[in-house]
């Protein structure tokens, strides 16, 4: 058996090299801190050279998400990243992919807002991508790596979804994870689809081929209501199929807990030391980190909230995922928020505190 490859890089790092092995078409992208190392390792990368993965820098983050757009139109395995107010500027594309029922994939590298705001980390874009940010009734497929390790994983995970359900996927991190370092054992090449492969698993992909009698068109305007409510009804139904089928969570020290945390991404890091020092003080306390922010883990908050006494949600914004976490509950227990804003990361002894308060 081969050794694995570990390699001592950044989260941002590690979504461009994963985007490669991954069998990534093509990367259009637009710099922005905190996240600009992903365009700056894919150019020098060069994987034009090796896999014919196209890298291009576009003039804006609206060329970037519409350049995605006609990708994805054919097929392709494409992909974009930006931080908050890039991510804001694409919400349109977002919106006409989703209408469009198009596979993308999107690395949002969250900084502190609203505006310009500053380039610390936040996790202030919950709003903008778990609600689906742009106009319709659409969803992003969202993914929230709480290691560097996950930001690898989870470039092949959100691929594979997107490709499933016909939809964009968000991989949602913040400045923490993007720039921090840690070891991280990279994926294996997969092979480069050829066209037939992508004609096969893709039918509705416009090719652009000479000859067709019907090519497809690809888009998610429709004028007659009554055909646009069975479109939508029929996007929804595949949505509550994700629903049932692709909720990913991670629980820890939850067996014996009285109170539970709710936190995900890097919150989830301070939220485990967290529980280690109130555990120390004979505090019994669990942690409920989603992966998958949506679908959301209702079920298995509202099992957990069944047992504890109360829950803090902890997020390094005003409080956004604590809605979804009151809506999981209900009214049955206390449900508390602990965040802090303008890029400040809490420190495990603060939730702590805030923790005991609710006691």
């Amino acid at each position: 058996m081969a050794e694995k490859e570990v390699s001592l890089i950044k989260g941002n790092e590690a979504i461009a090299l994963a985007a490669i092995r991954c069998g990534c078409d093509g990367y259009f992208g637009y710099p922005i801190t905190p996240q600009s190392e992903v365009l700056e390792t894919l150019a020098a990368q060069k994987p034009w050279e090796t896999t014919g993965m196209v890298v291009l820098q576009a003039e804006s983050e609206l060329a970037s998400i519409n350049m995605v757009y006609g990708g994805a139109g054919t097929g392709k395995r494409v992909m974009t990243s930006s931080s908050s107010p890039g991510i804001s500027l694409m919400q349109e594309g977002m919106s006409y992919l989703a209408g469009a029922e198009l596979p993308c994939v999107v690395f949002n590298c969250m900084r502190g807002g609203p505006g310009l705001g500053t380039i610390q980390p936040s996790q202030s874009d919950y709003f903008q991508t778990v609600k689906g940010g742009g106009h319709g009734d659409y969803r992003l497929i969202t993914l929230a790596p709480s290691s560097v390790q996950e930001m690898a994983d989870f470039v092949d995970l959100a691929f594979e979804l997107a490709f499933r359900y016909r939809n964009p996927a968000m991989i949602l991190s913040d400045g923490v994870i993007g720039q921090m370092m840690e070891k991280v054992v990279l994926p294996g090449f997969k092979p480069r689809r050829t066209e037939e492969q992508i004609m096969k698993e893709c039918p509705w992909a416009a090719t652009g081929r000479m000859g067709r009698t019907h090519p497809n068109i690809i888009t998610s305007l429709e004028l007659q209501s009554e055909v646009m409510e069975q479109n939508n009804l029929r996007i929804q139904a595949k949505y509550k199929e994700c629903e049932e089928k692709e909720v990913r969570y991670e629980e820890y020290m939850c067996e014996d807990a009285d109170w539970l945390i709710v936190a995900f991404g890097s919150a989830a890091r301070i939220a485990k030391k967290t529980i280690q020092l109130a555990r120390g003080e004979g505090i019994k306390v669990g942690l409920l980190l989603p992966i998958t922010l949506w679908p959301f883990p209702t079920r298995q908050i509202e099992a957990l909230g069944r047992k504890v006494k109360g829950i803090l949600v902890l997020e390094f914004n005003a409080g956004q995922m604590i809605e979804d976490v009151k809506l999981a509950v209900g009214c049955s227990l206390p449900v508390e928020h602990y965040g802090r804003l303008g890029g400040i990361v809490p420190d495990p002894d603060e939730a702590l505190e805030a923790l005991k308060k609710m006691i």
